[in-house]
């Protein structure tokens, strides 16, 4: 799951926790907060997990991801107290202590340069402390390194997986102009925008089942059968990372368009499950 806020203009703040699913993202829980108005956001994300509560199977394996603009430590101890794991980038700024060592050290010293990255059990700031698990990793394509503290073991986190809280913010563009347009509303009550979001948020699960069906099932290619000379071969760009080039939702509501075209049983789609993101090439130790 990802947690983040979102605004329309100056009309609402929206605070919203999202499943995450193939580069897409549905809402599960949000409240309707008017915009530009002061005031904390604890009691309400506290409201929002207190109505998740129960809801997902103890069993199941959940991490709640959050940037760095969202991280307390009151949201980390919330997080674990539903069971759940805590998956929050923090700042460069602070201190941590590395687990048997009794001096703190600036956090960029977890990953100090491009093509480093450290992972361990330490205390986190000098004033309010958490003991965690910090994941360090700064990869040449970034500005700076990812920070991110969770409560599981070090050998059984993966920093590369915070790369799945970006999908809330296309869950946002999915909701505004790329695909719902609530960006248009004329509502200026909450309480109403509130009960709007959830038509939005059955109709995100619908287009995200139907597109993802179809991206799950999308034929192989057959690139690799081509001659070595073709001009495929020779424009083609290298890349690490196989971008979608249609995203899940934009997906489902052409599927769906179609059927409606041709005059066909509606699909209501399923949910493939996906590998969770790997690192591939690993960086140096920092």
């Amino acid at each position: 799951m990802a947690i983040d806020a979102t605004t329309l203009k100056d009309i609402f703040t929206v605070l919203s926790i999202s499943i995450v699913y193939r580069g897409c993202a549905i809402p599960v829980a949000w409240t309707m907060l008017p915009g530009n108005c002061p005031g904390a956001w604890k009691p309400h994300w506290l409201r929002l997990f207190e109505d998740l509560d129960k809801t997902i199977p103890p069993d199941w394996f959940v991490i709640v991801m959050a940037d760095r603009g969202l991280y307390a430590k009151w949201l980390y101890q919330a997080i674990l107290r539903l069971g759940w794991h805590p998956f929050l980038r923090i700042k460069m700024m602070g201190t941590y202590r590395r687990e048997g060592e009794s001096a703190f050290c600036p956090l960029q010293f977890a990953a100090p340069k491009m093509g480093t990255r450290w992972s361990g059990r330490v205390t986190c700031f000098r004033s309010r402390r958490l003991p965690c698990t910090l994941l360090a990793r700064w990869d040449e394509a970034h500005r700076e390194p990812w920070l991110i503290v969770t409560d599981l073991p070090p050998d059984h986190a993966e920093v590369c997986w915070y790369a799945m809280r970006a999908w809330i913010e296309a869950g946002f563009k999915d909701t505004k102009r790329g695909g719902c347009r609530w960006n248009y509303t004329r509502m200026t009550d909450p309480k109403r925008a509130e009960r709007y979001w959830l038509a939005i948020a059955v109709a995100t699960l619908w287009m995200v089942a139907i597109g993802g069906e179809a991206d799950a099932t999308l034929p192989e290619s057959s690139f690799n059968e081509l001659p070595e000379r073709h001009i495929a071969r020779q424009t083609k760009k290298p890349s690490r990372v196989r971008p979608r080039g249609l995203s899940c939702f934009c997906r489902g509501t052409l599927v769906l368009l179609a059927n409606l075209i041709a005059r066909a049983t509606l699909p209501l789609g399923r949910f493939y499950p996906e590998p969770w993101p790997a690192s591939e090439a690993s960086p140096s130790s920092g």
